[in-house]
């Protein structure tokens, strides 16, 4: 289990909206890759916890692509909705982070375990997560019902059509769609799940937190964000065995931006 938190210095956001904002460092455009080396050097230190997680995440993916790989909508759906729900399916390794930061030997056992330590507001984000990845799995479906009037696409048609790119309505509806989603679940989750595990906030403060996180840090985040549909995206590309190693690397690098954006000893002006 976690170590007992420092005394917490973020503000409640029902408050002042200043102190909120002097509490959030501004981070240069540069600062995701210097998370990201955070990440690597994070699993380098503890290769087979972290190497777990990111197994588990690849067994996911694998798991969705044999149940559900007859029906090529409902798979590309989810694995959108894989994206969505993992912030909070990584906190396990922004423990191990943790433990290495606090000087610990990081350890798989206590990370399996984490989330008791807020259970009911990692809960309530989780509610949250979840019903916009409902939200998205129909939406996704009515995209593919609309710009394919034929019936729904195989496999390789699919594919062939977004190589080729002959149904651009078809792309452009799914990536505005699909972006907007994955835009709003960034927004609230960059610094959420590791603000409720380290400094015990309830889950709407620590949404809103994130929320202006980004809004003081809009070049960054958008360059962190590219990084991570980046690295998911090689995951991916790689028929899931990519994600045993990107998503550690990312999980990791998680705990490292929540650090440089809210520092342990910042307090809010």
């Amino acid at each position: 289990m976690m170590t007992p938190s420092p005394p917490d210095t973020t503000p409640d956001l029902q408050g002042d909206p200043a102190s909120t904002l002097a509490a959030i460092t501004r981070v240069p455009f540069s600062a995701p890759f210097a998370w990201l080396a955070g990440g690597v050097s994070d699993l380098r230190a503890a290769p087979a916890a972290s190497l777990f997680y990111g197994a588990a995440f690849a067994l996911m993916g694998w798991m969705i692509a044999f149940f559900y790989g007859h029906a090529y909508s409902l798979t590309v759906a989810l694995m959108g909705g894989f994206m969505l729900v993992g912030p909070g399916l990584a906190m396990g390794l922004y423990e191990l982070s943790r433990q290495r930061e606090s000087g610990e030997t990081p350890r798989l056992k206590p990370s399996l375990t984490i989330w008791r330590s807020n259970l009911s507001n990692l809960g309530i984000f989780a509610l949250v997560t979840g019903v916009v990845l409902l939200i998205w799995a129909r939406a996704s479906l009515v995209v593919f019902a609309v710009f394919y009037t034929s019936g729904l696409p195989s496999t390789d048609d699919f594919l062939r059509e977004l190589l080729a790119f002959k149904n651009a309505e078809f792309v452009i509806a799914y990536l505005v769609i699909g972006s907007g989603f994955a835009a709003f679940i960034f927004s609230i989750s960059v610094v959420a799940v590791p603000l409720m595990l380290d400094r015990d906030k309830d889950a709407v403060s620590a949404m809103l937190f994130s929320l202006a996180t980004v809004a003081k840090n809009p070049l960054p985040m958008l360059v962190w964000g590219g990084l991570i549909v980046t690295l998911a995206g090689i995951g991916f590309a790689t028929a899931f065995a990519g994600l045993i190693i990107t998503i550690p690397i990312l999980g990791h690098a998680t705990w490292h931006a929540y650090r440089a954006l809210i520092p342990p000893d910042k307090a809010p002006g």
